[in-house]
């Protein structure tokens, strides 16, 4: 059984800046980290790949797209217990939205070649769209299930069954495999690196790839390639300390009345 889990190198601050030429985040010189939800879908790939090993012999592969940099945090999946690591990396990548993301994941994930499932964790923490993990699922033409909380079972590598989060409870599920899991933090609690790991993942060779090699239409990747139209980025200004208003009840009712009407609040 081989497992490839998706993640993504975000910034490790709230401080980030954004290019109001191109509406993206501006990464340089910005302190990162995994993206921490992937975590727990790094944790859950190790796990299934220790529970079946007796039975199946795989192998977990890590991979993400994005500058050169994100090399660190591939290697901190590998000190984890992940096996291998692959960086999509290419200039024309740049500016990608969720959709040409979704494509260029899709494509390498092809080149890379047999897998039973993959794992990601359910959003990422700067974009919050939660759209990756579907996305790349319906350019591979596979099912997917996401906010799993629970891997209940998995039968002869043909069919997996999991607990998915809903507001009132939880879906047990079943689906063939190949399939795609986005997972939320109730599944596990990620292990930290251990010190035979992070020896392994400093010797570690990453494979990295480009668009050529991934033999992706340039029209679907990059800016270029994303249907998203980012029309203006700002910061919203900071806010007042607002207005207190003083005087007995009836009396501040009458006041806050004439506010909102003079506000056309009402």
């Amino acid at each position: 059984m081989n497992i490839i889990v998706l993640i993504k190198q975000v910034p490790a601050t709230t401080d980030v800046k954004i290019d109001e030429k191109t509406g993206t985040l501006k990464r340089e010189g910005v302190e990162a980290q995994v993206n921490p939800f992937d975590l727990y879908a790094i944790e859950e790939a190790i796990r299934l790949k220790e529970k079946l090993k007796e039975k199946i012999i795989g192998k977990v592969i890590v991979l993400t797209m994005g500058p050169p940099q994100a090399e660190k945090a591939l290697r901190e999946c590998l000190a984890m217990g992940c096996d291998e690591a692959v960086l999509v990396s290419d200039r024309e990548f740049a500016g990608s939205d969720t959709w040409a993301t979704s494509y260029t994941l899709a494509q390498a994930i092809k080149k890379i070649g047999a897998y039973n499932i993959i794992i990601c964790g359910k959003q990422a923490i700067d974009g919050d769209t939660a759209q990756v993990g579907p996305g790349v699922a319906e350019m591979l033409d596979i099912p997917h299930i996401a906010y799993v909380k629970k891997i209940e079972n998995i039968e002869n590598i043909e069919k997996i069954t999991v607990e998915r989060m809903m507001e009132d409870g939880y879906d047990l599920i079943e689906s063939p495999l190949p399939c795609l899991l986005t997972v939320v933090k109730e599944i596990n609690t990620p292990r930290m690196p251990s010190l035979r790991g992070m020896m392994f993942s400093k010797k570690a060779e990453i494979k990295h790839i480009n668009a050529k090699f991934i033999e992706a239409d340039k029209t679907k990747i990059g800016i270029a390639g994303s249907p998203t139209n980012v029309m203006k980025v700002f910061c919203p200004p900071p806010r007042s300390g607002g207005e207190r208003i003083s005087g007995e009840p009836p009396e501040q009712a009458v006041k806050v009345v004439a506010k909102l009407k003079e506000t056309k609040i009402i």
